[in-house]
């Protein structure tokens, strides 16, 4: 049996607000709040991501590395504006990305913005 890719297991069950909003909530010192006037989630006064429900997509600050991997394995997934192109954050499709994979992104998002010690204790507290 071949294997489903994010893309295709995101076209039967596409993400929402309340995922992120579930997942960067279990994230050790996560703040709900506001960006640019839309939701967003901050770690430790940081920002993490914020919801373009204009766009039906989730900014989320990442190494940029890590961008240029992601646009490039799923580009109708994962894109950015000429707006983000010097900002270390990708566009994320909500219709497009499956829960799994949404969880790992805000993972990683998540351990890029907070503070060294956090992470390290939420590393140690996973193992």
């Amino acid at each position: 049996m071949k294997a489903k890719k994010h893309s295709d297991v995101a076209k039967n069950k596409p993400a929402s607000w309340e995922a992120v909003r579930s997942f960067a909530r279990a994230l050790p010192g996560t703040e709900e709040g506001t960006s640019y006037g839309t939701p967003a989630f901050h770690v430790k006064g940081k920002f993490m991501c914020r919801l373009r429900p204009e766009i039906d997509s989730l900014v989320l600050k990442i190494d940029p590395g890590e961008r240029d991997l992601l646009m490039q394995a799923d580009p109708e997934t994962f894109y950015i504006t000429d707006h983000y192109r010097g900002y270390p954050a990708v566009l994320v499709r909500l219709s497009k990305v499956d829960a799994q994979h949404l969880r790992e992104l805000l993972t990683h998002s998540w351990m890029f913005n907070a503070p060294p010690r956090l992470v390290e204790k939420f590393k140690s507290e996973a193992r």
